[in-house]
């Protein structure tokens, strides 16, 4: 078994639909009926917008399969397309939060005419393979809203939000930090399993890669801090152009969400406002600040077939897997997903468990790990659906990994995830490569 159910059935099919649904309204339940509308930042979405989107794109998808398709409210689908223009011009993404109407009643009401739609149309069509993976990738596209949204709640609410589940992420218990040695030569890079992926993860194709090192677990806080402390974000010279310009015109000083007390560093995030824990991972870095943490400390960022390949390869069975401790579907005992219900990234080596074949940790889960490498095509990539990923081919860093936001059933090694380089407000870290 893989990370994905086996889609084979309307019966099966039905049931992965409702329990996705129920998983993004799980999300919003305790939220007042005010917080759905407010939008803090042009970056993040109201509450109110990702309920609708999620529910907006199923029509889309429905339209695809069914030219007869009618939509729910050109008024709705104005307001909640997102960039597809193919179904008409997209309300402007900064001005979401600006918009009373639809209500927040009507677009629940909206989420449940959705949700009955869909129903009855897996029931009564009979649906060809390609049909049933659009219905699958808007499934999945509702786990990606799910992530963007835990970001969005912790921009507006932080530690007021009250999650449904709650738990307590696992001590650690192996926190020594080292880097290990990988083998080079030709790698086959991209997925290879038979249940879902996007079409950014294929084909699989070969790269050659030199031998290199690689950090066991992501920079923590504090070694972090000794970058700031030694006047990281005062030197030019560790910063590209483009980074150094969005530290001066952007006052950065540290990661987002930091700030000092009393001389103390102390974080805002779901769980309050706290003083830094320096065995945390270092969350909401953006891939400026991540090149310049490696630049300082005389190591680079590893590429992202340099991280498929720590993270999955199998090096004494010749090998690939679909996640760093094999093929079996992640659990809370392997790594800190959403279905953690952590709420935070827990400390490095709280999940021996989930070590990979070459001795890597917590490369799934936790926080998205930052590549060097350029969000683009694979050599001989297919679009899988128009206007979806391919258009963001320019001006994107490929992360990896998934973070304690990410919904379990969408993630893999193979998983390509992709920010603009200034970007800070997701789940997002880093770990150290270095040439040998």
């Amino acid at each position: 078994m893989t990370s994905n159910p086996e889609l084979d059935s309307d019966n099966s099919l039905l049931e992965q639909f409702k329990e996705t649904r129920s998983r993004t309204l799980e999300l919003v339940k305790t939220l007042e009926k005010d917080d759905f509308v407010v939008q803090t930042a042009f970056f993040m979405s109201p509450p109110k917008w990702h309920i609708g989107h999620v529910s907006w794109i199923y029509e889309a998808i429905m339209s695809k399969i069914d030219k007869n398709y009618e939509f729910y409210s050109k008024e709705f689908s104005e307001y909640l397309n997102s960039y597809y223009q193919q179904f008409g011009v997209p309300h402007d993404k900064g001005l979401r939060g600006v918009v009373s109407r639809p209500t927040t009643d009507q677009i629940f009401q909206y989420f449940n005419t959705i949700n009955q739609r869909v129903e009855k149309f897996i029931k009564s069509q009979i649906l060809s393979e390609d049909a049933t993976k659009l219905l699958v990738m808007g499934f999945h596209h509702e786990c990606q809203h799910q992530e963007l949204l835990v970001y969005d709640l912790q921009h507006l609410l932080a530690e007021q939000y009250r999650p449904v589940k709650k738990n307590q992420c696992p001590k650690p218990i192996n926190i020594e930090k080292k880097s290990v040695q990988i083998k080079g030569g030709i790698y086959t890079m991209g997925n290879n399993g038979k249940e879902f992926c996007y079409d950014i993860e294929l084909p699989e194709h070969k790269v050659f890669l030199n031998d290199y090192k690689i950090d066991i677990f992501p920079i923590t806080n504090q070694q972090y801090l000794e970058f700031i402390e030694d006047g990281g974000y005062e030197i030019y010279k560790y910063w590209l152009s483009d980074g150094w310009e969005k530290v001066k015109a952007n006052k950065w000083i540290a990661p987002m969400y930091w700030e000092k007390i009393n001389g103390v560093w102390h974080v805002r995030d779901f769980l309050g406002i706290r003083e830094i824990n320096p065995n945390e991972p270092v969350c909401h870095v953006s891939f400026y600040e991540a090149d310049a943490y490696c630049k300082w400390a005389g190591k680079r960022l590893p590429t992202e077939a340099e991280w498929e390949k720590a993270a999955c390869w199998n090096e004494e069975k010749q090998e690939k897997t679909a996640f760093p401790w094999g093929n079996e579907s992640p659990t809370t005992e392997k790594c800190n997903l959403l279905e953690s219900y952590n709420w935070n990234c827990s400390e490095i080596g709280a999940y021996p468990e989930g070590v990979s074949h070459s001795g890597c940790q917590q490369m799934i889960g936790d926080v998205w790990e930052w590549t060097s490498s350029e969000f683009t095509g694979y050599p001989g990539f297919k679009s899988g659906f128009d206007e979806y990923n391919d258009k963001w081919f320019t001006n994107q860093k490929v992360l990896r990994g998934g973070s304690f936001g990410t919904p379990k059933m969408s993630i893999r090694g193979s998983y390509r995830n992709f920010f603009r380089l200034d970007e800070r407000w997701l789940f997002s870290g880093f770990r150290c490569a270095e040439d040998i």
